[in-house]
């Protein structure tokens, strides 16, 4: 058995399935951790959606921000954007068991054996893998509950900037939402800067990349989310493998053991 992570999918099916190939990946055997935007800006939004939906127990999901932006839109009438890709899904006969399914996913992973954690944006410094992991829990409890449409309709915004273990209602999902699949960059005291998305030389004042923080573990981070950083970080222990298959850039692979990674030949 083997178990890999890929990164943004973004519905480059003929992708995932080329570098899938190219390790000889099978369900029946192997796992796939995903590390969210399954959909979104690709051609192929419904079949990658399906294909990873029917991988079962085989896959192991964190949710992206394009993959909130989907539920926003069918469950709290949000409009789609101008590059959306997504009314494949929004109009297939399957669409309401999927989206079920989606909004079953989890927000952080954590795997102790290996000591590696998951999330679509990264582990901002401010929290432990264990405090991660129960704010994690809280807003996936309100996804899949009958406050779901509450969530979706205020879930966009930058506001508040910072976690506050005070902070209630709205302002509390939206935050923790925002640090699993929103953020870049980070002040040292927890405040997040939302709108800048190039590369690490592009910190505003006062803010860096989350992995550049000293944390008081040794817990590897996979993540996906940033583009611009072409799967380099500086640091063996932060593995962004989010390397723009959508923008004409490769979808990469990495083998959880041995850190061996599979790009598709895009």
């Amino acid at each position: 058995m083997s178990e890999y992570a890929i990164g943004d999918i973004q519905g480059c099916y003929d992708a995932l399935q080329q570098v899938l190939d190219k390790v000889g990946f099978s369900p029946s055997r192997d796992r796939l951790w995903v590390a969210g935007d399954l959909i979104n800006r690709g051609p192929e939004s419904l079949k990658t959606l399906r294909y990873i939906a029917n991988l079962g127990t085989s896959a192991e999901v964190v949710l992206g921000n394009h993959d909130l932006h989907l539920l926003a839109v069918a469950m709290a009438d949000h409009k789609t954007k101008r590059k959306d890709t997504l009314d494949s899904i929004l109009t297939a006969p399957d669409r309401d068991q999927l989206l079920d399914w989606l909004r079953q996913q989890k927000l952080c992973v954590y795997d102790p054996k290996r000591d590696l954690f998951m999330a679509h944006a990264g582990l901002p410094h401010i929290w432990t893998v264990a405090q991660a992991g129960t704010h994690a829990r809280e807003v996936e409890q309100v996804i899949r509950g009958p406050q779901a449409a509450e969530y979706f309709s205020g879930m966009y915004g930058n506001q508040p900037a910072a976690w506050q273990p005070g902070l209630s209602g709205m302002d509390r999902w939206r935050v923790i939402t925002n640090y699993f699949t929103r953020m870049r960059f980070i002040s040292p005291d927890g405040a997040l800067e939302l709108t800048a998305k190039e590369s690490v030389d592009t910190a505003p004042a006062g803010f860096a990349p989350w992995f550049d923080y000293a944390r008081d573990d040794s817990t590897r981070v996979v993540f996906g989310h940033w583009a611009a950083l072409e799967g380099h970080t500086g640091q063996k222990r932060f593995i962004g493998l989010d390397t723009g298959c959508v923008w004409g850039g490769a979808l990469t692979l990495m083998d959880l053991d041995s850190e061996e990674i599979t790009c598709c030949d895009c």
